[in-house]
């Protein structure tokens, strides 16, 4: 099985909402990336940095929970970190200003 690739992110993207077309798996990547921009806040104005290493965990666990439940394959981080990083926050983005639905 041959590896997709990408040249560039404008490319990758139809590809990652693809990846993201049930709305129960967006809206836990919605709600992880919610917790994430919570805690980050929290860790900056309280100075209490130990709690940093529970972003990745917000993110991550909230979005991957979505993937093994609901969309029943594999995160795009596994092969494409960056890029789907990237896509969290565009997809996250659209999803505030009511372009994606996490309702359907």
């Amino acid at each position: 099985m041959t590896e997709k690739t990408f040249s560039s992110f404008k490319e990758f993207y139809p590809y990652y909402l693809a990846e993201h077309r049930n709305p129960q798996c967006r809206l836990l990547h919605f709600i992880g990336s919610t917790g994430v921009i919570m805690l980050l806040i929290y860790v900056l104005i309280t100075q209490q940095w130990m709690y940093a290493w529970g972003l990745p965990i917000c993110g991550y666990g909230c979005a991957w929970l979505g993937h093994f439940i609901f969309e029943k394959n594999k995160p795009a981080t596994f092969k494409h970190p960056w890029y789907s990083l990237l896509g969290d926050w565009v997809m996250y983005g659209q999803i505030l200003k009511g372009k994606l639905s996490v309702f359907r």
